[in-house]
C-alpha cells in the first residue's frame, strides 16, 4: 500500500482519483445551477439590479477570473486539502492561517447545517404536494445526513459521479427554457444596457452574483487526490469560473428577458414571498408538468449540492486533524479508499445536533435555521475568499515574482473587487440572509471572534504544543 501510515492510522487521502472533469463537477455541484437560479437569481433580480442582473453575473466572474490568476499559480506549488487555509499560512504564517482556518470552519459547517434544514423543508413540501404523502422536514434532513455520510465514505470518485450525474440533469432542464424563451420570445439586448444595470442596487446584485460562486475554491480542496494536480486543479479553477459565469449569465439573461427587461424587477418583488419566480416563467413556457419536473430536479440539485459542501467541509476538518489542530483520528481515513471518514462522521453529526436543536425550538426551518446558517457560512466564505487574495499577493511579493501582471495586477485587482463583495456581504446581511430578525442580525459578529480565537488557540499552540504548531505548516507528505 502507497497510503502513509502512521501510529494514528491511515492518514493519507487516496491519490490520482479525479481527473478535471471530476474536480468541477465538485465546484459546479457545490454552486447547484437549478438552485442558484431559482432562489438566489431570483433574490438578484427583485432586491439586486433588476433587470440589467446579467451584467452582475459577467462583472463578478471578470473579479473571479483575476483572483485565479494568483489562486491558480499557487495551486501549481502547493498540493493540500486545506484549501484557503494552507494557502493563508504558507503566506501570512501559522497564527493567521489558523484564523482564517476556523473561518473556513464556521463557514462551511453553517452552510451545512442551513442545507441540511433546506434539503428537509422542500424534500417535505415539494414531494407532499406532487404525491400527498407528508413527511417530517426533521425525517428528510435524517435522510439526507445518512446518504450524504454514505456517499463520502465510499471516495471522492464515487462522489464525483454522483454530482456528475445531478449537474448534468440541473444544467440540461435549465438550457431547454433558455432556449425555449429565445425561440419564442427572443432576448433583450437592453439588459446590458448602463442605465438599466445601475438601477434600483448593483451593489446587491453584484453581492447575489458573487453568492453563485460560493465554494469555488474546492478545486484546491480536492488537490491531494488530483490526477497530477498541479496541471489539474489551476485548469479546473478557470473552467469552473468560466462555465458559472456564462451559464449563469445566459439563463438570467433568458428570464429577464422572458420578464422584459424594464419589469423585472417589479414582477421579481411580486413573486419574492412567494419564491416562484422562475418557476413561473417556467410555467408559461412549458406548461405545468415542465414546471413540477424541475421541483422534482431542484431536490436532486439541493441534495448534490449539500454533498458537495459537505465534502469541503470534510477536507479541511480533515486537514486540521491531520495536524493535530482537532483531534487527529479526525486525519485519519479508510483503509480501502482514503476517504475522510471520520471527518465525515464528525461533520454530519455536529450538523444534526444543530439541526435537531431547531426542530425542538418549533421554529419553521425557512423561518431560523435556513437564513440564519445559510446566510451566516455565505458571509464566512466570502470573507475567507478575500483574506486569501491578500495571502496570495504577499506569498508572491515575499518570493519575489517578476512576473508582475499575473501575480500583482491581475490579484490586486481580484482582491479589490472580493473586498466590496465582502463589504456589501457585511452591510447587507439581514438582506443577504433572506430575514430581518434581530438574532440574525448579530451573527455577523461571530466572524471575527472566531478568528481572534483562531488567532489565540494558535499561539498558545506555539506555547503548548510547539509540535503541532509546527505542523501546521509541514507539506501533507512531511506529516
Amino acid at each position: 500500500m502507497n497510503n502513509k501510515q502512521s501510529q494514528h492510522g491511515q492518514r493519507k487521502l487516496a491519490a490520482d482519483q479525479l481527473d478535471t472533469p471530476h474536480v468541477v463537477f465538485f465546484v459546479l455541484a457545490a454552486v447547484a445551477p437549478l438552485t442558484g437560479m431559482v432562489v438566489v437569481t431570483a433574490l438578484g433580480i427583485a432586491l439586486g439590479n433588476g433587470g440589467g442582473m446579467p451584467v452582475s453575473f459577467i462583472a463578478v466572474a471578470a473579479i473571479m477570473l483575476f483572483f485565479a490568476c494568483g489562486y491558480a499559480q499557487m495551486a501549481k506549488r502547493f498540493v493540500n486539502a486545506g484549501g484557503f487555509y494552507s494557502y493563508t499560512v504558507r503566506s501570512l504564517g501559522n497564527k493567521v492561517g489558523l484564523a482564517a482556518g476556523i473561518i473556513a470552519l464556521l463557514g462551511y459547517n453553517g452552510f451545512d447545517i442551513g442545507g441540511f434544514g433546506t434539503v428537509g423543508f422542500y424534500f417535505q413540501n415539494i414531494i407532499g404536494d406532487l404525491t400527498g404523502f407528508k413527511m417530517s422536514w426533521m425525517v428528510w434532513s435524517v435522510i439526507a445526513a445518512l446518504a450524504v455520510f454514505i456517499i463520502t465514505r465510499e471516495g471522492a470518485a464515487i462522489s464525483s459521479k454522483v454530482l456528475g450525474v445531478s449537474l448534468a440533469l440541473e444544467m440540461l432542464v435549465l438550457l431547454v427554457l433558455d432556449f425555449t424563451i429565445l425561440f419564442k420570445h427572443g432576448f433583450s439586448w437592453r439588459a446590458f444596457d448602463p442605465h438599466v444595470f445601475t438601477k434600483g442596487s448593483l451593489g446587491l446584485g453584484l453581492l447575489f452574483a458573487g453568492n453563485g460562486y460560493i465554494g469555488f475554491e474546492a478545486t484546491s480542496l480536492y488537490s491531494e487526490e488530483a490526477k497530477d494536480p498541479r496541471r489539474t486543479v489551476p485548469r479546473a479553477t478557470y473552467w469552473a469560473i468560466s462555465i458559472i459565469g456564462v451559464f449563469a449569465a445566459f439563463t438570467t439573461w433568458a428570464f429577464v428577458s422572458a420578464l422584459g427587461v424594464d419589469q423585472a424587477q417589479s414582477k421579481g418583488l411580486a413573486h419574492l414571498d412567494a419564491g416562484d419566480l422562475i418557476f413561473s416563467i417556467a410555467n408559461e413556457y412549458l406548461g405545468k408538468p415542465y414546471t413540477a419536473l424541475m421541483e422534482v430536479l431542484l431536490l436532486l440539485s439541493l441534495f448534490a449540492a449539500q454533498l458537495a459542501l459537505h465534502n469541503s467541509a470534510t477536507r479541511y476538518i480533515y486537514a486540521m486533524g491531520r495536524s493535530g489542530v482537532l483531534p487527529r483520528v479526525l486525519g485519519n481515513t479508510r483503509d480501502s479508499n482514503g476517504a475522510p471518514a471520520n471527518a465525515s462522521l464528525f461533520q454530519v453529526t455536529v450538523s444534526m445536533i444543530f439541526v435537531f436543536a431547531f426542530f425542538l425550538s418549533g421554529l419553521p426551518p425557512m423561518l431560523f435555521i435556513v437564513p440564519a446558517m445559510t446566510g451566516f457560512g455565505t458571509l464566512c466564505i466570502i470573507v475567507l475568499q478575500f483574506i486569501a487574495s491578500i495571502a496570495i499577493i504577499v506569498y508572491f511579493r515575499k518570493v519575489k515574482d517578476r512576473d508582475y501582471l499575473r501575480m500583482l495586477a491581475f490579484p490586486v485587482i481580484g482582491t479589490i473587487g472580493l473586498g466590496a463583495i465582502s463589504a456589501l456581504a457585511i452591510t447587507n446581511f439581514s438582506t443577504m440572509a433572506g430575514s430581518d430578525s434581530k438574532v440574525i442580525a448579530l451573527l455577523p459578529w461571530l466572524l471575527p471572534i472566531g478568528a481572534v480565537a483562531g488567532y489565540a488557540y494558535a499561539a498558545w499552540l506555539q506555547r503548548k504544543k510547539p509540535a503541532v504548531y509546527a505542523a501546521i505548516s509541514l507539506e501533507p507528505e512531511e506529516l
